[in-house]
């Protein structure tokens, strides 16, 4: 039986045939279909067509203001020739561990819809990935479109250490957080290349709701970063070991705090 795979931005899949990792006897172009592009708010919903280029999501009206974290993540995917060819979905299927957006799609909710023969199904993000490069996503199956729960008045942050080499994240963290009063009444923290795929980082979360947004705050919760993740399992290659991404972790996590506590100070300031 011929092997086929689907070619929507190429930036995983032609650097995979290119050294031999992959070989596929049928290439299909999926970049024609219309109905895979475009993004739009649907009531309290950010739809983005799975062949959206990142370039056109940051272009799109409602992006920022919907999905601050996502947006954040994807600003910081290559550079901006991979951002005018790259699709989102096609990242999201990939699911490459040090890919940026992983993590986001975590920390921003995400759903990802998925369709084959046996018709539609809505996969959350924290479910759809398993490990390095393998999601819930069957062999018969594509990813159509991603959704994003509208976190308009959130602020939403990500800092990343890049790999000197490619560019992608050694470690990347991204935070949504919403601020009532002073204090943190929501936060959602997501992490991608300290793992085999994207996580939720729930005692930072945890140490952050219900307390005020400010420097003692976010270095208590910073240095809760690794605590529900198996150190043992930590990602460990020729970029960084595993106790030195554990350390990373900790110092991105920090950061990306520390920007939204800026942003939501920013945003007092100006009302």
């Amino acid at each position: 039986m011929a092997e086929t795979e689907l070619l929507a931005g190429g930036h995983s899949l032609l650097p995979a045939m290119k050294t031999g990792l992959s070989s596929p006897d049928v290439l299909i172009d999926i970049g024609g279909l219309d109905e895979l592009h475009g993004v739009s708010v649907e009531d309290d919903t950010l739809v983005v067509g799975a062949m959206t280029r990142y370039s056109e999501f940051l272009d799109a009206d409602g992006a920022h203001e919907h999905a601050p974290a996502f947006a954040a993540a994807v600003e910081q995917v290559g550079d901006r020739q991979v951002r005018n060819r790259g699709t989102v979905g096609g990242n999201l299927a990939h699911a490459d561990p040090a890919s940026d957006l992983p993590g986001a799609a975590v920390a921003s909710d995400v759903t990802l819809v998925v369709q084959g023969p046996d018709g539609e199904r809505s996969v959350p993000a924290e479910e759809f990935f398993f490990g390095m490069y393998a999601t819930d996503l069957l062999p018969s199956e594509l990813v159509t479109r991603v959704e994003i729960p509208s976190a308009a008045g959130a602020v939403g942050t990500y800092a990343k250490k890049p790999s000197p080499s490619s560019g992608y994240a050694m470690v990347g963290v991204a935070a949504l957080i919403e601020t009532d009063g002073g204090a943190v009444s929501s936060a959602r923290v997501g992490a991608s290349g300290v793992m085999d795929h994207g996580v939720r980082l729930e005692p930072v979360e945890e140490a952050l709701v219900g307390e005020p947004l400010e420097e003692g705050t976010i270095e208590a919760a910073a240095g809760r970063a690794t605590e529900d993740l198996d150190t043992a399992m930590m990602m460990d290659d020729l970029q960084a070991s595993a106790e030195f991404r554990a350390q990373l972790l900790e110092v991105y996590t920090e950061r990306a705090l520390e920007d939204a506590m800026d942003r939501v100070s920013a945003a007092a300031a100006a009302d």
